[in-house]
């Protein structure tokens, strides 16, 4: 007759559907053929590193593809913010109708960071190869000040 043998469950292939594997793959690649990369809240906020240095911190933010000209500094009470902002070369209509695919990002970013442990006065900051660089300087303890009181 016939043998009763065990069906192994741990096999790899054991339930798969190779109708919804298909299915799965084509909306995966049709919906978002190319995941999140199209999505800018990965490239709204760009990358920053900071490092205690001793004196100072220094802060480095990943700008590249920018003109000097098209980042911003600016303090706010106790916040440091960082803003710049990419034009689009194609914007003109005429140029506008020969672009076939567009993937690299246009707009705004921004970050804010809180710098209230830092002299302001003494920040400094250079950009070159796309790298912002802020050398920011620790604000010194205040000296407590010593002073002869009088007794009446």
């Amino acid at each position: 007759m016939f043998e009763l043998t065990r069906k192994n469950t741990n096999h790899p292939t054991y339930g798969i559907n190779p109708f919804r594997t298909m299915e799965d793959f084509e909306r995966n690649f049709f919906g978002f053929p190319f995941g999140n990369f199209f999505d800018n809240r990965e490239l709204a906020e760009f990358k920053t590193d900071v490092t205690d240095e001793g004196d100072h911190y220094m802060l480095e933010a990943d700008l590249p593809g920018f003109d000097k000209n098209d980042i911003n500094l600016s303090i706010d009470g106790d916040n440091l913010v960082i803003s710049a902002e990419r034009h689009s070369k194609y914007e003109d209509k005429d140029e506008k109708d020969k672009v076939i695919r567009m993937e690299r990002s246009y707009g705004s970013y921004s970050r804010s960071f809180d710098i209230g442990g830092i002299d302001a006065d003494g920040i400094k900051a250079k950009y070159e190869d796309g790298v912002l660089k802020l050398t920011l300087p620790k604000k010194q303890p205040a000296a407590p000040e010593s002073r002869k009181l009088e007794i009446e």
